[in-house]
């Protein structure tokens, strides 16, 4: 196995093991993940917007 393989899969067993130990913990996470992603969308939409009105 490459290293890149093995790194994906203790990757993913880590995310796997805090989901199931942790459920609200990783659900807040993931909600944090998701607005940071919202804020950063709607800021280029907004850049956009400008740059053509």
């Amino acid at each position: 196995m490459n290293a890149k393989k093995v790194l994906m899969l203790v990757g993913v067993a880590l995310v796997l093991f805090y989901v199931i130990t942790q459920p609200s913990q990783a659900a807040e996470a993931v909600q944090g993940i998701l607005g940071w992603l919202e804020d950063g969308a709607e800021a280029i939409i907004t850049f956009v917007r400008n740059l053509f009105s």
